[in-house]
């Protein structure tokens, strides 16, 4: 059945609305948002206040805050849990002038309680995300992400309930379903219900984990030929030429990037910071159109990454980020999407300390982990200190705040001083350009770069399971 009704029986917001012109799709991708290409994903514990400041210095730009709990935020004497997410009283967050553009993202399963929790915070943000694509146990046993996915008409009032109530323009992320008309239906009932723009991330709700598998372009290049608000996409963003590939494949607005961005905070550092939009995809489909689920999920495709033979054409080979230009292996264009890892460490951590915003301990080491992890790989005992240090969360008075982190400071800075050592030998004094310490992955084909360097990091897929094949 059509959810329609929650279309016109809205109480609250129908006063509202014919009395301000709400932001349309475009509108808000051009005029407000600046006409981002590069986007950083919501991500819990991850995409915290400081990593978004990090991420916009190397190339980001528009950032979601990491995904909130609505019937959690929206209890005013929840003091702890409001300051944890979104730290108004510091005044750094939503900050117009270095926390903008921004995108704050909710969790939720009931309209009146995302209203609430939303109306809190729309004066610091430029929109209002909805969540329907956290793929996780604790999604599925607090009912809300993807587990949502069937509850069309519950999903519809959650979204128009933002979109007529609300001063800002609400946007929704979500998971793609095993067919493609399927997912183009529900992004069509996605726009109707108010959706400004829309985040296709192009794997099923089952690939997560182990499973996560490969992303399926051609179900984002569908939904995005099929609404008329800007689309973004999400999935099989490993090394920056994919980004230029996944725009050239969908033919969307900007590209998301999750775990890229957390492993190579530069991933996004140094391409051309307008492109066309929206680029007219090819005739040539992303993944072939009768892939069954379990391919998907098991992730067996020769991924469409940057070892692709497919000519990228969305930037002229003039351009120093094309595969093609000369320099593009040059040391210095390297160490533009590759920077050293320990360096990047130590600036994250020189953010936080900066900041009156308090970020979670566990976000910090996250972080590093992330990080440094093809470093600390070979670094065994700085890993093992890593995980083994008692790091609490930052004191209260301002006055203690100098040595807060000092061991994750001394941990990265010896990692930085062997990394240097490291590259000298293998460069052999600079003499050896980086280009050809390059190796590449005999499993996939990727290029795994010196590992002192920012990379990404791929996960080995299982083999099929029966279960799998017959979901």
């Amino acid at each position: 059945m059509e959810p329609s009704a929650p279309g016109t029986s809205s109480s609250t917001g129908a006063d509202t609305q014919t009395t301000r012109r709400k932001l349309s799709g475009y509108e808000l991708y051009r005029e407000v948002l600046g006409s981002p290409k590069y986007v950083v994903a919501p991500m819990v514990d991850q995409s915290e206040l400081a990593w978004r400041r990090l991420s916009r210095r190397y190339g980001a730009q528009l950032v979601y805050t990491p995904m909130i709990n609505a019937k959690m935020f929206m209890d005013p004497t929840n003091k702890s849990f409001r300051s944890a997410n979104f730290d108004i009283p510091s005044g750094e967050e939503g900050d117009t002038s270095t926390d903008r553009p921004l995108i704050v993202q909710f969790c939720a399963n009931n309209p009146e309680q995302l209203l609430t929790s939303a109306k809190v915070l729309e004066s610091y943000c430029d929109a209002v995300d909805l969540n329907l694509g956290c793929p996780q146990d604790i999604a599925k046993k607090g009912h809300y992400g993807s587990f949502l996915q069937d509850e069309w008409e519950l999903i519809y009032t959650l979204i128009n309930t933002l979109h007529e109530n609300l001063n800002v323009p609400v946007t929704a992320k979500f998971r793609v379903f095993p067919t493609i008309e399927k997912t183009v239906e529900y992004a069509k009932m996605l726009e109707r219900a108010g959706a400004q723009i829309l985040t296709c991330h192009g794997r099923l709700r089952e690939q997560r984990g182990q499973n996560t598998g490969v992303a399926d372009w051609q179900k984002i290049r569908a939904v995005k030929q099929s609404v008329s608000v800007p689309v973004f996409a999400n999935g099989n963003i490993l090394f920056q030429s994919d980004i230029l590939r996944c725009l050239e494949e969908t033919g969307c607005d900007a590209v998301m990037s999750a775990e890229g961005n957390l492993y190579n905070v530069a991933l996004f550092n140094g391409l051309p910071e307008t492109l066309p939009t929206p680029f007219v995809a090819p005739s040539t489909p992303a993944l072939p159109s009768s892939m069954p689920t379990a391919t998907l999920i098991s992730g067996s495709l020769p991924s469409v990454s940057s070892q692709s033979s497919i000519p990228i054409s969305i930037i002229p080979p003039t351009h120093p980020a094309h595969p093609s230009h000369p320099g593009y292996y040059s040391d210095s264009s390297i160490l533009l999407r590759h920077p050293r890892s320990a360096d990047i460490a130590l600036e994250y951590i020189s953010i936080v300390k900066s900041l009156k915003t308090r970020t979670c301990v566990s976000a910090v080491k996250g972080h590093l982990f992330k990080i440094l992890l093809p470093a600390l790989t070979k670094e065994v005992d700085l890993r093992e200190r890593l995980g083994r240090a008692k790091v609490g969360e930052r004191p209260k008075a301002e006055a203690d705040w100098g040595g807060w982190l000092a061991e994750y400071v001394e941990i990265c800075e010896e990692l930085k001083e062997r990394m240097e050592k490291t590259e000298r030998e293998a460069t052999k004094e600079g003499t050896i350009p980086l280009k050809d310490l390059i190796t590449i992955d005999p499993n996939t084909g990727f290029e795994v770069m010196p590992h002192w360097l920012l990379q990404p990091y791929w996960r080995k897929s299982p083999p099929p399971s029966t279960s799998v094949a017959e979901e």
